[in-house]
């Protein structure tokens, strides 16, 4: 017997149940942790009459964060529920509808993916397996055949075959090619298509009892969006055609839920952004000095500004120099 137990003066008969009480107790404590910890992760936030929003996290996709970064929500109307995007995981678009369950009762009509990012649509295989439709633009819906795969290999490896289990690279149930309006849950939600903008196939989803705006790709909060696959014109355009809505509150794809003014900060770090990348190239800059060279103090503290940013600085920079090659 260890020296511990010699020095307990309690007989083992009445030591034994309270060590088991206390055990017990520890166990309830922790598990109730995790549950509060899980759920949080899956909590839906109301932020305007109806419209609800599951946060992802700050930073890259990482297994501290299961690859929760990018936003998720839903609109319950009379009629239904609209799903908007769907998360990084079959586990997660089960968690979305697991908060939509404990919000209402109603049943979920349609899942729409806003545009061709991972955080955004790999949780759609849940909604697929209870029968519930899932559409998106045809040209994201392109894309996504396209590369997806390649995207949940690393996924997988990164967030492990536990966590990723049961996720596919849906095919969509419906496509569309322009804007419409939506009646399916009984209030009034309006799909936005601009053209190319921030990606093929990018929409917002617009709640006209609300004003609330779902932008998905067209516009990130303290985050810098990624220009790769964009059509800077078309997103310009596209940012200037918002501005025409009255939009009161932005659910933004990454970071928290703001007002209309994201659009103009969206506006000035894409302007910046062109206007320095032209100034390196008339300045004869090599890609090599592009990143370290254009850098944009307005935004240092931005997430990502470290990574995305200086990527796009490069991705910018070329298509401007190949821009005057071929005139």
């Amino acid at each position: 017997m260890s020296a511990m137990w010699k020095r307990l003066p309690m007989p083992m008969p009445i030591l034994m149940p309270l060590l088991m009480a206390m055990l017990t107790a520890f166990c309830l404590t922790a598990c109730a942790g995790r549950q509060a910890s899980s759920g949080s992760s899956a909590a839906a936030i109301e932020v305007a009459a109806g419209v609800y929003v599951l946060r992802g996290a700050p930073g890259e996709a990482s297994p501290d964060n299961l690859g929760r970064v990018g936003n998720a929500g839903f609109i319950v109307g009379p009629a239904g529920v609209l799903a908007i995007d769907s998360g990084t995981s079959y586990r997660q678009g089960q968690a979305l509808l697991g908060a939509v369950a404990e919000v209402t009762d109603r049943p979920v009509r349609l899942l729409l993916l806003t545009h061709t990012r991972q955080e955004f649509l790999f949780g759609a295989a849940a909604f697929q397996q209870r029968g519930i439709p899932v559409a998106m633009h045809g040209k994201a819906a392109g894309l996504m055949a396209a590369r997806c795969e390649g995207c949940l290999k690393t996924l997988r490896r990164m967030l492990g075959e536990d966590e990723m289990r049961g996720t596919i690279v849906v095919k969509p149930d419906r496509q569309f090619e322009d804007a419409h309006s939506l009646a399916l849950i009984g209030r009034p939600v309006r799909v936005l298509y601009f053209g190319h903008s921030a990606g093929p196939g990018d929409i917002a989803v617009f709640d006209e009892d609300t004003g609330t705006l779902f932008a998905g790709g067209l516009l990130d909060q303290g985050r810098v969006s990624d220009v790769q696959d964009s059509d800077l014109a078309g997103w310009t355009t596209a940012l200037a055609a918002l501005h025409a809505l009255p939009v009161r509150r932005i659910v933004p794809g990454h970071g928290p839920v703001t007002g209309a003014g994201l659009i103009g900060t969206v506006e000035s770090y894409l302007a910046q952004l062109v206007a320095g990348a032209q100034k390196l190239l008339d300045a004869g800059a090599a890609l090599s000095e592009v990143p370290d060279g254009l850098q944009l103090g307005e935004f240092k503290d931005w997430d990502q500004y470290d990574t995305i940013h200086r990527r796009n600085a490069a991705v910018v920079f070329l298509r401007l120099e190949q821009q005057r090659l071929t005139r």
